[in-house]
């Protein structure tokens, strides 16, 4: 059984996730920008031969294994609290949660200075109702 969290426990948990949240959210960032590099260069290397060195494709190659790597490192700490990572791109993480006997998540986004609300495990975000439960 997974570990369940007040909305209390979850904004401590908050107080040590935030920066990993917001490091996770800089390496997509880093990632999505060298793999949208990568295909440039792959692109104008095959359309005219370019003036690109193979060294320009191996420095991408190498910032996206750094950048997905710490992306996974993030994640693996936010999942070890017990939280889950719903979106890389804007740091929404659920903390599971019960609501009686109903199983519920807290949601919480970076940028959010606290977890205000929740929503049934089948609603995801569009369905977010405020606290308390």
């Amino acid at each position: 059984m997974a570990r369940t969290f007040t909305p209390e426990e979850a904004n401590a948990a908050l107080a040590e996730l935030r920066p990993v949240v917001e490091r996770m959210v800089e390496h997509r960032r880093k990632l999505t920008a060298a793999q949208k590099l990568q295909i440039e260069l792959v692109t104008r290397i095959a359309g005219n031969g370019g003036d690109m060195m193979p060294s320009d494709l191996r420095e991408a190659a190498a910032t996206i294994q750094h950048e997905a790597a710490g992306i996974a490192e993030c994640a693996e700490r936010i999942n070890a609290a017990g939280a889950e990572v719903k979106s890389l791109e804007e740091g929404l993480l659920d903390f599971p949660a019960k609501r009686g006997d109903e199983d519920v998540l807290l949601c919480w986004k970076l940028g959010e200075d606290e977890v205000r609300y929740w929503h049934g495990v089948d609603e995801g975000f569009a369905g977010r109702k405020p606290l308390p439960l």
